[in-house]
């Protein structure tokens, strides 16, 4: 879904994904603070047992419990239903409002571990993968005080087959069916609400505590899978089906004491959440008073100024505007007020394949781009940085590689651009360049279409609004040639990104496939390298067909490596970057007395 991340547009899955690391440290350079983060988390993400899993969290230090939090944020909530949540800022909130049966910790040391979360582990596996076991904590209940059971979980994951839920993630759902697309609907269509399940052939719950999946192939990404806002449990005998998405009941630390979409909302303490059963939160703050409609440069003056009640304002999402990016870290005072990390969102210029269908032309517009444009309207190295290929560092067993040479020349090359043009007769193709009206948009695509013009091509810029951006180039059938898309992770391994984007048995209209690239190697690699049981060897398989599909096919080039700079008020602690969330982590949040 659409969403916004260092001011530029993007497409999430969802916003997990990122580095690894407290963030707190008061470096000198946020180019340092920031690139610690892929340093640590490359292959140190574990999975917990028992013991990881068992609350309450380890303590924040000099966390002290009370007072109001004001959070400034630009975008309203659209979706509250777990099963409605995809994009970040509705990620962001529901850590705080939901569970599920897995989520990630975060310790004092910046380590990262799947840990259970309404589970009394990250699941248990067997068959090879296929058969993965859960059994529910003692203690966990909804905000009123009703126990969450099995019949709650196998309720939460049949609604997601009814035809309401549109929004949310589809892995479960297509796991289950074991099928792409949409076709998992007709496993149970109704979803449980006309009296049909899942057959326990599938999804099992043999008693209040306990619940088995069944999948018809390995799936060895299941405890990250969990971990999805998406997945998160819902209330089976309060389920007021659309309703639920503007009224939920939280089963987190916090519930929606009031919402006034568009304007404002209100978090208090849910005095029926247990700080025993859960070791990845906290509850030290009593109220957040979100407000919205604030946009980056609005959030970061009010935090930058730190007077009066900015002094105990936090923004979860927003990122420090890049026109006020210098001034913040060049001001020591205001510069020790703030976190960083990846994103997990790589960037890339999309070729349509329908359409670009001469490799040679495909190459020359690659060696062309100047990848340094979109670097620089994002903020330079506190924003991004260069990309050489489609998976970001932020993935577990990252490779760093850059076949094309973007990361090192992102000035582009014209005159090799152009030489190819011409040995391939290829001179003055016409490309229709369509570009999203943002300011970085605006700003980067003056400076492509500038390059590619002294590359030998007959480029038409065409602008696109950023509310339908995706709409239009979504649809397999639309008249560009090339346009910006980024993709963030689900989760740090590339199998939620290889797939979903460059899968060309998933090209439909809205499928984040945007260069409609159909190779019959990919889809191949793809289907091998997803029965691997080996995460170490699906690691490295990933990252090759990274390099085949960046040298051989060519679908588009890779720009950036997204990153974010966060700013807090003074009297706001236990600010930490959480790359799993790609934002401040608001679990640890207390107010400073």
């Amino acid at each position: 879904m659409a969403t916004v991340a260092a001011g530029a547009l993007v497409l999430t899955a969802c916003s997990s994904g990122g580095g690894g690391g407290n963030s707190t440290t008061e470096n000198k350079d946020a180019k340092v603070k920031q690139s610690k983060s892929a340093q640590q988390l490359a292959g140190q993400i574990t999975f917990g047992d028992d013991a990881a899993s068992k609350g309450p969290a380890e303590p924040v230090p000099g966390a002290t419990p009370g007072g109001t939090m004001n959070v400034l944020e630009r975008d309203s909530y659209t979706h509250l239903d777990p099963g409605q949540i995809y994009v970040s800022n509705e990620g962001q909130l529901a850590t705080l409002i939901h569970r599920g049966l897995t989520t990630y910790k975060l310790d004092n040391a910046g380590k990262y571990t799947v840990v259970g979360d309404l589970a009394t582990n990250s699941g248990e596996q067997s068959d090879g993968g296929k058969t993965w076991t859960y059994h529910l904590k003692d203690g966990i209940k909804f905000q009123d005080g009703t126990p969450i059971t099995s019949k709650d979980i196998r309720w939460s994951v049949e609604r997601l087959f009814a035809p309401f839920i549109t929004n949310g993630p589809a892995y479960l759902q297509q796991w289950l069916a074991n099928t792409a697309g949409t076709d998992y609907r007709k496993l149970l269509p109704d979803g449980p609400y006309k009296g049909a399940h899942l057959p326990d052939t599938l999804l099992s719950t043999p008693d209040a505590k306990t619940i088995v999946f069944h999948f018809p192939k390995p799936q060895t990404d299941t405890p990250y899978l969990f971990a999805m806002p998406g997945y998160s449990v819902v209330d089976s005998a309060k389920d007021t089906k659309q309703a639920y998405d503007k009224a939920p009941v939280a089963s987190g630390p916090y519930m929606i004491k009031n919402f006034d979409q568009g304007k404002s909302m209100t978090l208090v303490k849910n005095p029926n959440w247990d700080p025993n059963t859960d070791s990845a939160r906290h509850q030290y703050v009593d109220t957040f008073a979100i407000t919205f409609n604030h946009q980056a440069e609005d959030s970061t003056k009010r935090l930058m100024s730190d007077s009066g009640e900015n002094q105990t304002s936090v923004s979860f999402d927003n990122a420090v505007d890049t026109d006020n990016t210098p001034k913040v870290v060049g001001d020591p005072a205001i510069y020790k007020r703030t976190v960083a990390g990846y994103q997990p969102f790589v960037g890339q210029i999309d070729f349509n394949m329908k359409r670009l269908t001469d490799f040679d032309v495909r190459k020359a517009l690659a060696l062309a781009i100047p990848t340094k444009a979109v670097y620089q309207a994002l903020g330079a190295e506190y924003g991004a940085e260069y990309a050489g290929g489609f998976l970001s560092p932020s993935l577990a067993g990252y490779q760093k590689a850059d076949p094309l040479g973007k990361a090192a020349n992102p000035n582009g090359d014209a005159a090799a651009a152009k030489k190819i043009l011409t040995d391939a007769g290829k001179l003055n193709t016409k490309i229709t360049y369509a570009y999203v009206n943002t300011t970085a948009g605006q700003q980067y695509s003056v400076t492509i279409a500038t390059a590619l013009k002294a590359a030998g091509f007959d480029v038409q810029r065409k602008e696109l609004p950023s509310d339908t951006y995706y709409d239009l180039i979504g649809k397999v059938d639309n008249q560009y040639d090339i346009y910006a898309s980024a993709w963030g992770a689900d989760w740090p391994s590339a199998s939620t990104v290889i797939p979903p984007v460059f899968d060309g048995r998933t090209i439909a209209d809205q499928a984040p496939n945007y260069a409609h690239v159909n190779d019959a190697h990919i889809n191949s690699e793809i289907d091998r390298i997803e029965a691997l049981t080996d995460p170490a060897a699906a690691q490295k398989a990933w990252f090759d067909l990274n390099t085949y599909i960046v040298t051989k096919v060519i679908p588009g080039v890779p720009t950036v490596y997204y990153k974010q700079l966060q700013l807090f008020g003074s009297k706001v602690g236990g600010a930490v970057y959480n790359n799993m969330f790609s934002a401040i982590d608001a679990t640890k949040l207390f107010v400073k007395q």
